[in-house]
């Protein structure tokens, strides 16, 4: 995608000693790039959100799996020793976001790839070369999700003889959620760029309100229309006819169709099964759990702490960035970062390979590959 019409990727690295990203926490005010040179500084990243979205919390998880590798061979140990200090800096980024099973994907890809090599600079080019491999597969299976999923926009543009297809998106699933495209935007940009009119309606998705910030900063840059909205005004306009779809991504969805994202989407998905407006989840294959079955009982929901409940960043009339505190000092704040939809409340499920139902049949057809009965 394009950033002051020049082309980025959320993250990116030369050599397997450096990696460089986007600091999301900086956006919509200022575009700063941050250096990533220890397995702490990613560790860092991902925590403290510096990079979020599943696909790219996966990928940079990866990349910090290179540089453990890196410091490690600095290092004269033996392979066995060497292995089990790299599955503990896998367990570090591991602990760091729990509920996104890109994450645990991503190293657990590492660590079998490197398994078998011996030598201690073949594990670190092994280590980078699969890094960069794993960015872009991220970039193409988003490219391939927008292909797959502007067919559904397309078809309500053709029921409206033209006319804006309006779509509802929840918190950031777009390109700085992943290497490049999106997950829930990739549709969006593919119609918008075949000259299909669309107008999203961006949630603000608070507490970190990374629709109003993150979302309807890409979408702006893209030139997508859009309109930030207050996270309860979605069951408003669905009520009113002014939401055509909705279109959410996903940081696990279980091989029965349940999907884990930003907390709030649950109330989109039901006010959109109450009001007949189709509900959507864009996601490529990393994103599924092939073992977990029961997602209301067995996603682990990340609790993060209540500070992003109460303080809140914005610009002041001096062009300043300005953190206030926007509660009471003294109430407390509960800070869950996700819930589960059941499959009973999404109409499909947009992926690299298709469109399927959330059912697990319809999954283990298109993914018979990844999952076994």
């Amino acid at each position: 995608m394009k950033v002051n019409n020049q082309a980025y990727r959320t993250i990116w690295s030369q050599d397997p000693s450096t990696v460089y990203i986007i600091d999301q926490r900086q956006l919509p005010h200022r575009f700063v790039i941050e250096t990533l040179t220890t397995l702490d500084d990613v560790a860092h990243a991902i925590k403290e959100m510096l990079v979020r979205g599943a696909g790219l919390i996966g990928v940079t998880a990866s990349f910090g799996m290179v540089l453990a590798t890196h410091a490690l061979t600095r290092e004269s140990l033996p392979h066995a020793t060497f292995m089990q200090r790299l599955a503990q800096a896998g367990d570090l980024l591991k602990a760091t976001r729990p509920t996104a099973v890109n994450l645990e994907y991503a190293v657990n890809r590492q660590l079998h790839a490197l398994a078998h090599v011996e030598d201690a600079q073949a594990k670190l080019a092994c280590a980078f070369e699969l890094a960069q491999q794993m960015a872009d597969e991220d970039a193409e299976m988003c490219r391939a999700i927008g292909q797959h999923g502007v067919s559904l926009i397309r078809a309500i543009s053709e029921r409206k003889q033209g006319e804006t297809v309006n779509i509802l998106t929840h918190c950031n699933a777009g390109w700085l959620a992943f290497v490049d495209y999106g997950s829930a935007t990739a549709p969006i940009y593919a119609a918008h760029d075949s000259g299909v009119k669309v107008h999203v309606w961006v949630d603000e998705t608070r507490p970190r309100n990374q629709g109003a910030r993150l979302t309807a900063w890409e979408l702006g840059q893209h030139g997508v229309p859009h309109t930030i909205i207050a996270d309860n005004v979605g069951g408003h306009l669905m009520q009113h006819g002014q939401v055509d779809m909705v279109i959410v991504g996903a940081d696990r969805v279980t091989v029965t169709g349940d999907v884990a994202n930003k907390i709030g989407t649950y109330l989109k998905a039901l006010a959109a099964h109450d009001n007949g407006v189709p509900f959507y989840t864009a996601l490529p294959s990393s994103t599924f759990d092939w073992h977990m079955r029961d997602g209301v009982a067995s996603i682990p929901i990340e609790q993060r702490g209540e500070d992003e409940v109460h303080w809140m960043d914005g610009v002041d009339h001096d062009g300043n960035i300005q953190q206030v505190r926007i509660t009471p000092a003294h109430s407390p704040a509960t800070n869950y970062g996700f819930d589960v939809t059941p499959s009973r409340l999404v109409s499909g499920l947009i992926t690299e390979r298709g469109i399927c139902p959330p059912t697990e049949s319809a999954i283990r057809t298109l993914y018979a590959d990844k999952v076994s009965s």
